[in-house]
């Protein structure tokens, strides 16, 4: 885990998650490694201040003492902690930004889904912005783009939701509908960067996670990269 650590002092410690591994133990599977775990073996408790799903890569942010644990709570609870990430998509968007309201319902039937469902689910709102991308594609008829998805809601696969709501499924997210690929073997998502206010200093951060070397090969065999 040492290699996956993007910076590290007495109040923060910021991790590039790898794709496949939990924050936190699976009920289902609850010997299997994951991160808070490995991250403890070495600092002792360390506070969960947001999550990632098992297979999206990339920043995370885990507080080393309680005060920060509690300045970082309150900056996602004011959302003015910046998320942004990157995203692969089956098909090529015919517009260059776009901000999606779709209310969301979580854990819908035995797969767990979540759904826009417009009359009980709960406010959700992401950005996207398209970075690049190709109307048809060797390796996808439908076309392909790279995308830059910030949320400013924290709902449980909101920005999957929402790209497949768009018509825009990610890759490899078949549970949403994307079509079976050898591309990448999960839906292509990484969380790329995370701003927020340093717990001690006050001063404005901003972190970056390096693309995994799945997400790395998608890009370079679609011909995405920017």
């Amino acid at each position: 885990m040492e290699n996956n650590i993007i910076y590290k002092d007495l109040d923060i410690i910021v991790i590039n998650k790898p794709a496949g591994l939990s924050v936190l133990p699976e009920g289902w599977a609850p010997d299997a490694p994951y991160l808070v775990k490995q991250l403890e073996e070495t600092l002792g408790t360390v506070w969960i201040v947001h999550r990632l799903d098992k297979f999206t890569s990339g920043v995370i942010v885990f507080a080393l003492t309680a005060d920060a644990h509690r300045s970082l709570n309150i900056q996602f609870e004011k959302h003015t902690v910046e998320k942004v990430y990157r995203a692969i998509t089956v098909g090529a968007p015919g517009w260059k930004e776009r901000v999606t309201k779709f209310p969301l319902r979580v854990n819908v039937g035995h797969k767990h889904r979540t759904m826009v469902d417009n009359k009980n689910g709960v406010r959700a709102e992401t950005r996207f912005k398209v970075l690049n991308w190709i109307q048809i594609s060797p390796e996808l008829a439908e076309g392909t783009a790279l995308v830059e998805a910030s949320p400013m809601t924290g709902r449980t696969h909101q920005i999957r939701v929402h790209a497949y709501a768009l018509g825009f499924p990610l890759l490899g997210d078949t549970l949403y509908s994307s079509p079976e690929t050898n591309i990448i073997a999960r839906p292509a998502l990484h969380a790329y960067s995370l701003s927020f206010d340093h717990p001690t200093s006050n001063e404005r951060v901003k972190f970056v996670a390096p693309y995994p070397a799945d997400f790395e090969k998608a890009l370079e065999k679609l011909a995405l990269k920017v």
